[in-house]
């Protein structure tokens, strides 16, 4: 060992001690330090050339692997739909598939064989593939653009694809409240402010998609930009060779009507769900705020500050001091016409609905007349400045910045001088954006929820209240209270169950169930279940997709297991209890000893339905006319999440739900059940 090496660098380290200690006590900490330089930051110019028709052409050049992108973006000013509202997304979807001289399933193959891939939208594209494919693909998107197979066919089925969509997210809470929100905001005849609906869908002709397609989709100011392992004079060549025919349209303009008016004062507006499982809660107001505005910077930190992440006023508030949520964060838009929102999201539990309302505010309030600390501050540029000097590894940051400049009619060192621009916001500033752009004076607090479980404490809040439906038209108070027989009980509803379903003899001659049921989760990818139950506290549940099994799930009297991609995990001793309750075939004999309790009658997709409270995390909805089981909700470490029964078919005397809808937030899957085995196809070996 060579002591010398030794000595030498345990004195550097005590001389560098002392000095760092002599400078600490030379620091006044009673003074915020002065922020040091930001990094420099030098970005490589994109190659740009432009064609004759107007496309706009940007060339990143990057070796490093062999692959190639275009991104194509037709730069139309807001559309207002009208009474086609939907005509774009239409449109949209037909692009892409086909062209006029290469028929849908050839054009598909052929991106399929290159291992490419091709997405085009109304105004917009996007291609990759490997380098050596490069021209071809290019050739494919040039064809897609200009000669799209457009057929009245095709358009039907995308229109009533659309229709199917809006169906199912008509009982999304989050979907309720994002169209809600944008309507009252901006008003319904803005064009962020109106929404596709069933009938605006119908109203749409074939003669519209392609006189939308004749107006919107030319060159005049459409940018392709091009990343990856290219040349410059190559891509040239052959930009100007695959679209050189493009077409230039009429130019388009259309007077953008102004937003709808802040409100005076704050109010609250609510959207009834009955049976929402929670709330979705959102402190909104307009603001006016472009990229090239001299407060621009100050608004980012303040809002990196208020909801930006884990650290943000609103999460450290809702989530890890209350437990309300499992996040809450905010949104300042920067938008080029001027007009967008600034905005606060949460998803809570029905019974703090209104103490999220009155916690958001308040931390809203606090950036607006507390001045942040110093030391917030700072970890908040640190972080903008790690995200930034990271984004800038990737080539598709260079040329999205470019197109930032020409779009947002930014200064050209715009990106070059960020983080100095960052780093110069003081705590003045801050404060003065969070007045500018956070009003909680004229907030508009939107709620979408279940109205017999969060109005009465939400009335409380003390703000007026206007209330809203689903399409953000006015409407009265709902009506949240439904009259209770009054000699119903949780006994009752139960026994009306299995009556229903085929009457205790029959119920009771069920020992073991056995079914298999598929769900398609997206196109091609097929999800089965099989689920078998038995009288004996049994109980198996296993789940596999694409021939591979993703989950196991095994009860055994007193004991179980989960095998979660291939990991073995035992059950809990309440997991076991838990799970014992619903482990029977005909889980409703459990309940009737278990001490369930009958709550209060509510809607369940507008019909009347018995609300049975199984435990803190269950609850169980029993229709009143039919006395059918129709929905189950339940909470848990994950979230929220309902499961809806419907298309009851007898199998031996008794009826069993072939239709099982489960969400969990903005997922939705239907499971169709394929098979149904009573008392057959189940032993006592499935469970070991």
């Amino acid at each position: 060992m060579n002591t010398y090496n030794i000595k030498t660098k345990l004195s550097a380290f005590v001389v560098l001690f002392f000095i760092a200690f002599s400078v600490s006590a030379q620091i006044d900490r009673s003074k915020q330090p002065k922020a040091g330089p930001a990094p420099k930051i030098i970005l490589e110019e994109p190659g740009e050339f432009q064609l004759k028709n107007g496309l706009k052409v940007l060339v990143v050049e990057n070796h490093k692997l062999p692959r190639v992108s275009y991104s194509l973006r037709i730069d139309n000013s807001p559309i207002f739909e009208g009474d086609i509202a939907g005509v774009t997304s239409v449109l949209g979807a037909m692009l892409g598939n086909g062209t006029t001289s290469i028929p849908k399933d050839a054009f598909n193959e052929e991106i399929d064989f290159l291992g490419a891939s091709l997405n085009l939208g109304f105004g917009s594209g996007y291609a990759s593939s490997l380098s050596k494919y490069s021209e071809r693909i290019l050739e494919l998107m040039a064809d897609a653009v200009m000669n799209p197979l457009l057929v009245e066919e095709e358009f039907e089925a995308e229109r009533n694809k659309l229709i199917e969509s809006l169906k199912n997210s008509d009982k999304n809470p989050d979907a309720i409240a994002s169209r809600v929100g944008s309507a009252l905001s901006y008003g319904k005849t803005h064009p962020y402010g109106e929404f596709t609906t069933e009938e605006t869908l119908k109203n749409i002709s074939f003669n519209n998609i392609k006189a939308y397609y004749q107006q919107y989709m030319n060159p005049n100011e459409a940018y392709l930009v091009v990343i990856g392992d290219v040349d410059f004079k190559t891509v040239e060549k052959q930009v100007k060779k695959y679209f050189k025919k493009w077409e230039t349209g009429a130019s388009v303009s259309s007077t953008i009507p102004k937003p709808a008016e802040s409100l005076p004062v704050p109010q609250i507006n609510f959207i009834d769900v009955p049976g929402a499982t929670q709330s979705n809660i959102s402190v909104t107001n307009n603001v006016s705020l472009k990229m090239n505005d001299p407060d621009y910077f100050s608004a980012l930190i303040a809002n990196e500050i208020l909801g930006g992440g884990g650290e943000g006023y609103l999460f450290l508030n809702l989530r890890e001091k209350n437990g309300y949520t499992y996040g809450s964060y905010s949104n300042v838009g920067a938008n080029r016409y001027g007009m967008s929102r600034f905005s606060t999201t949460a998803k809570v539990r029905n019974a703090v609905t209104d103490s999220s309302v009155v916690e958001t505010l308040k931390e809203i309030k606090r950036i607006n007349n507390e001045p942040v600390d110093a030391e917030v501050l700072r970890n908040v540029k640190a972080k903008y400045t790690g995200n930034f000097v990271m984004a800038l590894e990737r080539p598709q940051t260079i040329a999205s910045y470019a197109l930032n400049i020409k779009l947002n009619n930014l200064p050209k060192d715009f990106y070059e001088t960020y983080l100095q621009r960052i780093n110069d916001v003081t705590i003045k500033d801050v404060q003065a954006a969070a007045n500018k752009f956070m009003r909680p004076a004229n907030a508009r607090i939107i709620v979408v929820g279940n109205g017999s479980e969060v109005l009465e404490n939400l009335e409380k809040v003390g703000l007026p209240i206007r209330y809203y439906s689903k399409f953000a038209d006015l409407t009265e108070k709902p009506e949240t209270s439904i009259e209770m027989p009054a000699d119903m009980d949780a006994s009752k509803v139960l026994n009306n169950y299995i009556n229903a379903v085929g009457g205790s003899d029959a119920v009771n001659k069920v020992k073991t169930v056995y079914y298999s049921a598929e769900a398609e989760v997206q196109p091609g990818v097929v999800v089965n279940l099989e689920m078998k139950n038995s009288t004996k506290n049994q109980s198996k549940q296993q789940v596999s997709a694409m021939g591979q099994t993703q989950q196991i799930q095994v009860l055994n009297g007193d004991a179980g297991y989960s095998i979660v991609q291939g990991t073995r995990t035992e059950m809990t001793e309440e997991q076991v209890k838990a799970a014992q309750v619903n482990s029977s075939p005909i889980p409703e004999l459990n309940y009737l000893n278990s001490g369930v309790t009958l709550e209060k009658i509510e809607k369940v997709d507008g019909a009347n339905a018995y609300k049975i409270k199984v435990d803190e995390e269950t609850s169980i909805y029993y229709s009143v006319e039919t006395g059918l089981k129709i929905k189950e909700t339940k909470t848990s470490e994950n979230g929220q999440s309902s499961t809806l029964f419907g298309d009851y078919k007898e199998v031996k005397g008794v009826k069993f739900p072939f239709k099982i809808s489960q969400s969990m937030g903005p997922q939705s899957i239907d499971l169709i059940v394929k098979e149904m085995k009573v008392n057959e196809g189940v032993s006592d070996a499935d469970f070991k």
